[in-house]
């Protein structure tokens, strides 16, 4: 995918950083986003609900790995694969989205947003607040908090 240039007068919450996960465009408001890494060590919480990969160090805090394909009913990764992490804070705790792949920042209009078609996956709708028409291909705005709302009502 190739990016647009930001225009001067693009208000920063039109800003979306692009992402990939099992091959479908995904993006996250910028504002959401702390950091992107590359991929990190992670280590394994025990009892944790599937969704959370385990746990990294960054810069001496912990932070919550969530695996986006676990938490969107995705398969998982092929073997070796490394994701990249998107950290974002919620309440006062830092969470990595591991995501297969991480793009760009691209302006994107609220104005220009569409609501989630009815035929998408039901899960992913549940995450989403609405999709935008990016180059022939269907782009889902995921909300963090929704996507971070592990366990809650299902």
């Amino acid at each position: 995918m190739r990016s647009q240039p930001i225009q001067t007068g693009t208000a920063e919450a039109d800003l979306v950083l692009t992402l990939t996960v099992g091959g479908q465009a995904c993006g996250l408001a910028v504002l959401a986003v702390r950091d992107v890494l590359s991929p990190q060590s992670i280590t394994p919480i025990p009892l944790a609900p599937p969704e959370v990969e385990g746990a990294m160090n960054l810069r001496g805090r912990i932070v919550t790995a969530v695996d986006l394909r676990r938490r969107l009913g995705l398969p998982a990764r092929q073997a070796g694969a490394r994701p990249m992490s998107i950290v974002v804070e919620q309440g006062a705790e830092l969470y990595a989205m591991l995501a297969d792949a991480v793009g760009d920042v691209v302006p994107l209009p609220a104005a220009e947003r569409d609501a989630n078609p009815p035929t998408l996956d039901p899960l992913w709708r549940d995450v989403s607040h609405g999709v935008h028409r990016r180059d022939g291909d269907l782009l889902i705005l995921l909300d963090v908090d929704r996507v971070l709302a592990i366990g809650a009502g299902r």
